[in-house]
Formats: structure tokens, sequence, C-alpha cells
């Protein structure tokens, strides 16, 4: 038995039927790499059962406190039916992109039951329409909830699942699980009550943190060292979310991404991918003349995991930066640069007041006071009143390696994050063996038309890429190159895109 930490607990006391808060990581396959081509469901069973030791995640349940007077604990569950969390599902013919994010939008609306353990894996056939993908593929939707790992861990679990060739590596160590019996609710109670004890000598580490953390952060105010990132204009995508989604993305290659790095100079990988995710917001709300003159703002995950805490045992241990998007400026190696600055001036305030301090914070609050608090948050809609960020932006290095399941090649790795009353719009970055898959998942009825948003994210990096390539050329070329750079414009009309690259709108 092992308590979850407070800061853990937001998701499980923050979820709703409409906000359902789990994290799904999406891969597809080629099967021709396995043996005789063909990977059968069963061997996928086999797989789970051979690696599900790995973590601890795939086999415990929550227990709540009575009244929700402490975080709840997890318990090994006794019962656990491995069948029951593993199913098997096709896509109609002809199975193309967009039934595949149909269906994904679909499953991932559907809280997870979490009366078991708080995962479920869908492995879905019939992808045979899907550009640039074979003949025959199929999928792996595993969906975990937000409570038990974040994006890190779920890397880290993914790549535990999977093998590093075509031949499978039998895996021999010994798994001694046993299940356990649910603590009564006197031994909960009483559990609450002794905690209740500690929150005294908490709060006063944490004001001395505070105090500290304050004095440092007026003192960057006043040098004029932070940037405000205040949301000052509520968009579209910070209302109250509703139960349905949409999904969509697309795939684009990490050497264009690193090229585009390197023509700009003083810049990263993930300035580059928040500079798109910008372009593609400016570019939709223009369309519907609804972008705001100041800069929208993004709430980017930071991960403070250390090497000491590295494996897969699950838990979130991660702080959060807010970072302008420059959705003011329509120059896309401009709104670049002011992005890389931005970043570098939101780093310098997260080590002055400390990236642990959000986490620090929830974790010191009294258990039952933490609990009441949140709940009354998500069922007020007191997140969709007073917005932080207008959208969310997760990016998580994955292997830049081929993994293998049951001998199936992965060919692309996916992500879908959890939208929340207040910031209804999440994308996710994920990067695998020299791609790096852009996702975006949203209430429907803030995005009802999802293919015009994904064609708006397919401009802001063609855009992105052409300005650069005009840089990259001699100056006595550039007069004959500015047609490659983005004039003023509305986004184009709607248009369908090719491979990995369209957008589903899930079903009324």
């Amino acid at each position: 038995m092992k308590q979850l930490s407070q800061f853990d607990s937001i998701f499980v006391y923050n979820e709703t039927t409409s906000t359902p808060l789990h994290i799904s990581p999406i891969l597809i396959y080629d099967p021709s790499t396995a043996t005789d081509g063909l990977v059968r469901f069963k061997d996928i069973l086999a797989k789970f059962k051979e690696r599900i030791h790995k973590s601890p995640v795939f086999r415990r349940k929550l227990v709540r406190v009575p009244f929700n007077l402490d975080s709840p604990y997890w318990v090994e569950d006794k019962n656990f039916d491995l069948e029951f969390h593993i199913r098997h599902i096709a896509l109609p013919q002809p199975g193309d992109w967009r039934q595949f994010c149909i269906l994904l939008a679909r499953l991932h609306s559907r809280p997870l039951d979490l009366n078991r353990p708080p995962w479920e894996a869908y492995i879905i056939e019939g992808l045979d329409n899907i550009n640039g993908m074979p003949t025959g593929c199929f999928a792996m939707y595993l969906k975990i909830h937000h409570s038990a790992i974040d994006g890190a861990t779920g890397n880290q679990i993914i790549e535990a699942l999977h093998d590093l060739e075509p031949n499978s590596v039998i895996i021999t160590d010994p798994d001694n699980w046993e299940g356990e019996d649910e603590p009564s609710s006197y031994m909960l109670l009483k559990n609450a009550y002794l905690s209740m004890f500690k929150s005294p000598k908490k709060v006063t580490r944490l004001v001395k943190q505070i105090i500290n953390s304050r004095r440092e952060e007026n003192k960057g105010y006043a040098g004029k060292a932070f940037e405000n990132h205040g949301v000052k204009d509520r968009i579209r995508f910070n209302n109250t979310v509703t139960p349905h989604r949409v999904f969509g993305g697309l795939r684009m290659e990490l050497q264009d991404l690193k090229q585009i790095k390197n023509t700009v100079g003083d810049c990263t990988l993930n300035d580059v991918l928040l500079s798109i995710v910008g372009g593609a917001m400016r570019n939709y709300l223009l369309e519907k003349n609804e972008l705001p003159e100041n800069s929208l703002v993004a709430g980017v995950p930071i991960s403070t995991r250390t090497k000491e805490n590295s494996n897969a045992d699950g838990g979130n241990e991660v702080a959060g930066m807010r970072l302008h998007l420059r959705t003011d400026i329509e120059d896309p190696i401009e709104r670049l640069k002011l992005i890389h600055s931005d970043a570098t001036t939101t780093k310098a305030y997260a080590n002055a007041v400390g990236v642990e301090l959000l986490s620090t914070i929830v974790n010191s609050i009294p258990s039952g006071l933490a609990s009441l608090g949140m709940r009354v948050a998500a069922n007020t809609g007191l997140t969709s009143k007073t917005p932080v960020f207008h959208t969310i932006v997760t990016n998580v290095l994955g292997p830049q390696f081929p993994m293998y399941m049951c001998g199936a090649k992965a060919m692309t790795w996916l992500g879908a994050g959890a939208p929340l009353d207040g910031a209804g719009l999440f994308h996710t970055v994920n990067s695998y063996f020299g791609g790096v898959f852009l996702t975006f998942i949203c209430c429907r009825e803030m995005i009802p038309d999802p293919d015009f948003y994904h064609q708006c994210i397919n401009n802001a990096y063609r855009d992105l890429l052409n300005a650069a390539e005009a840089l990259r050329q001699p100056a006595a070329d550039k007069t004959n190159s500015t047609s490659k750079v983005a004039p003023k414009r509305k986004p184009p009309a709607k248009k369908a895109a090719s491979k990995i690259s369209a957008a589903a709108d899930s079903p009324k």
C-alpha cells in the first residue's frame, strides 16, 4: 500500500465526467517485420503479461479515505484481470486517418473506471488506408490516469513494453507480485488523523520557501528581468469544456526542425515547436476574427524528475512555466526569436523561485482542506472563470531508435493529453526515431472544424520552413525568394492533407 502525494491527488479530485484526467501514448505498428508478417492479439496479451511487473502502475488501484480526509492510497488489486484492461477492436472500411481520429476522440472522452487499476489498452486493427503507413498496420492506444503517471513515466512504461529488435527478448526477471487486502476505514481514518500533526511542520517549511521565492521574484520584476505572463484576454479555449473531443495531428521531420533551429541560431527545438503552435493558433483565430492584440500564453509542463527517481514507479514529478506564444507577431522568424527570448527569461524566473514550488505548496496543505478546495474548484467551474493560460503544450523526448512490439516495428508515436476547464486545447509533442509528432486534442465545441486547425498547424510549419530557407540563401537571391515567406494573409480554405496529417471530428 502506498499513499498518493497530494500533487498526484489533484488528478483524482479534479476529475469530472466532462474532464477525464488520463493521458495516452498512441503507437502505430508495421507487422511485416514480425515472424510471418503476423501479430496476433494473444501475442500482445502474452507480451503484457511478461512485462507487466516492470511497473507497479498496471496492477494497483485507488482506495479513497472516507470523507476525503486524506490523500488516496494505491493498493495491489487482488482481482486484477489483464484481459479486462486490454481490448481488441477494428476500424470499419476503408480504415483511414479520419476514422482513426474519430475513434481516438471517442475513446479518449470516456473516463476510466477508478474502481480498477486506472488504465486501458486498445489494440486497433483495420488501419489499411492511412497515407504513409503500410497496409495491414495496427495501433495501440494506451490510456493511463494522470494520478498514476506523468509524460516521462509514460515513456518509460512504453519502452519497457517493447523490444529493441524484431526478435523478442524473453524477460526472465521473477514476478513476485501479490495482491493486497483493502485497508479498513478505521486504518485510513487513523492514518489521516496522524498525518494532520505533520501539517504544521510542512507549513513552516513552506512559508520560509515562499518568502525566499517572493523576494527573488520581486527583485526580478524590479530589475525588469522577468516578464508578466498573465492572461489578458479570454478566448474560445478558456471556457468550460464538454465531454466531447476532437483529435488530430501531423508528423514533422526532426531534421527539418533542427535545420530551422540551426538557421535561426540562438534557439532550441522546443522554441521552434512553440513557434509553430503559436502560428497555428494565430491562423485559426484570425479566420474566426477572434485573435486578441496581446500574445496568447501557453502552459508548458517541466519534468522535475531526477536520476534517482527515473524509474517507472509512476507518480508526477512536474512543474510548469508560462510562455508567450507571440501570436501578436506575423513574421515566423521574429516570432521564434521572441519566444526564445521569453523562454530564457522564464527559465531564469523558474530557477529563482524554484520550479518545485507548486508541488511543495500542494503537498503542504492539510489533505482534507486540499481535497475540499479541489472538488469545489472542479464543481463550480472556477478554473474556467480564472484561466491562467490559453493552451497547454507538452513536449516529451522519445527514443531515437526503433522499437518493436511482438516483432512489429513501431512507425509512429503520438500522444493525447487532458483538456481542462479553462484550457480546452491541449497540444502534445512526441519525438521518435527521426520524426516529431505534434497532435492536439480539444473540446469539440471549441474546435468544431479540426481538419482546418490541422491545416493551420501545417501552414505554420511550412511558413517557418520557408522563412528559414530564405534566410539561408545568399543576400543576392533573397529578392527572388520573397514568395517563400508567408505574406500577410488569412489561412487558406480548408483542404485535405497528406500522410499522418489529417484531423477528424468526433461524431455527434
